[in-house]
């Protein structure tokens, strides 16, 4: 990556493009116009707010998204988040079970609800960043002769292959649409390795990996206690997650053990499931969430970070979430089942214990043989893993990708 944007030795000798121009006028670079897209509650999505963090301060970025203006965001459009109605639900499912496609996504409530909003916009980026599949024709719409980046969140084409529904509609959709907009992105992005080489197989595009590292944190490696080894798992209530596999490991570990569970309630009635499963440990506590800014500081006082995810589907087999690297910055130590991405970080770092199945019973048996002096090492190496795996350095991964991209981009118009 060039130390400019536009370095004249990148468009060659003596050139000069109407952006470069802007880079000289303004100093070391160009400040361009950005527009960030995300089908999402913006304010509460670590991912999207980390893109907006590590470009705002060199560029001017427009923001469309669900919800109230984020704090610090300065130019953002909300999107109405609207919900079709049960006759807009069928024709929707007629649409995709006859392949309609086209019908299907631009009368699709929320891509109307986001083009009334990109109209309260000026138009003329010089670059679009869109976040997840779903939000890439209209960014491509948006975009016009401007390059759009795609950071893929998920491998839209299977994320709930799970279900029937998602198998048989809503999976050709996004294979569909795949095949067609994913040729026309000048740059991809994804969370980890294995998504990035299922959509390389798949549709030939090269896709880079930024994971979901948070904000770097300053936090002590805290003592494990021999009598006292306080396990904690956070994130959200979904079903398909199967949490009570993780409540079931209570019934295979010694009076030692405790377990706290941090869940936001996305779906009531499963976490009252839960909540009446764990009724027969006195062990198990449920306690309220914190702001996802909070949460490594909140758990440092914990001793084992633990996320036990069966693979119902494509994603989750290949899971590497925020709260892998969340326990991280809280220093802890990682427990987890043999998911490969997890796996391959936890064995390279030496910072947790990894079971050979998804059953309970299995990662029990690993975490019952630990010492504390075994999960303090582990702590340890998490508090390294932390220097190198943390938000501070994918923004800046980002901030040069940006740069030579809109750089490429100044030469070609030149």
């Amino acid at each position: 990556m060039p130390d400019s944007v536009l370095s004249v030795g990148k468009c060659g000798a003596g050139s000069t493009s109407r952006a470069g121009m802007r880079g000289i006028l303004l100093g070391e670079f160009a400040v361009a116009r950005l527009l960030l897209l995300s089908l999402s509650p913006i304010a509460s999505d670590p991912r999207v707010m980390r893109q907006y963090g590590a470009l705002k301060d060199e560029h001017e970025v427009h923001v469309l998204g669900f919800g109230e203006r984020p704090p610090g965001v300065l130019h953002f459009t909300s999107v109405e988040q609207t919900r079709a109605d049960r006759k807009g639900v069928l024709r929707n499912a007629l649409r995709l079970a006859f392949r309609r496609y086209d019908a299907y996504y631009w009368q699709h409530p929320q891509i109307r609800a986001l083009e009334k909003s990109a109209a309260q916009v000026p138009a003329g980026f010089d670059m679009v960043l869109a976040n997840d599949v779903m939000a890439l024709p209209m960014a491509l719409r948006l975009a016009g002769n401007a390059p759009v980046w795609l950071d893929a969140h998920e491998y839209a084409p299977r994320e709930f292959e799970d279900l029937w529904a998602w198998r048989t509609l809503l999976g050709p959709f996004f294979d569909a649409t795949c095949r067609d907009a994913l040729p026309r992105v000048a740059r991809m992005s994804t969370v980890c390795t294995g998504i990035a080489r299922e959509y390389e197989r798949c549709y030939g595009v090269p896709v880079s990996v930024m994971p979901n590292c948070p904000e770097p944190e300053r936090l002590p490696v805290r003592p494990t206690h021999a009598e006292r080894i306080r396990l904690i798992h956070h994130g959200a209530a979904i079903a398909s997650r199967k949490i009570e596999v993780m409540i079931d490991l209570m019934d295979h570990l010694d009076d030692r053990f405790s377990l706290d569970l941090m869940l936001m309630e996305q779906d009531p009635a499963y976490l009252a499931t839960l909540k009446q499963r764990a009724a027969r440990h006195s062990r198990i506590r449920f306690i309220p969430p914190v702001p996802m800014r909070d949460i490594a500081a909140h758990t440092n006082g914990y001793d084992i970070g633990l996320f036990l995810l069966p693979p119902t589907n494509f994603n989750y087999l290949h899971a590497l979430p925020n709260k892998f690297f969340e326990f991280m910055q809280a220093r802890l130590a990682i427990a987890i089942g043999p998911s490969p991405e997890m796996q391959a970080l936890v064995t390279e770092l030496g910072c947790g214990v990894v079971s050979g199945s998804f059953e309970a019973a299995d990662l029990a048996a690993h975490l019952s043989r630990l010492t504390p002096q075994d999960i303090d090492a582990m702590k340890r190496a998490s508090d390294s893993a932390s220097q190198r795996f943390n938000a501070a350095a994918t923004r800046q991964w980002l901030r040069d990708e940006v740069r030579g991209l809109l750089a490429d981009r100044a030469c070609l118009v030149h």
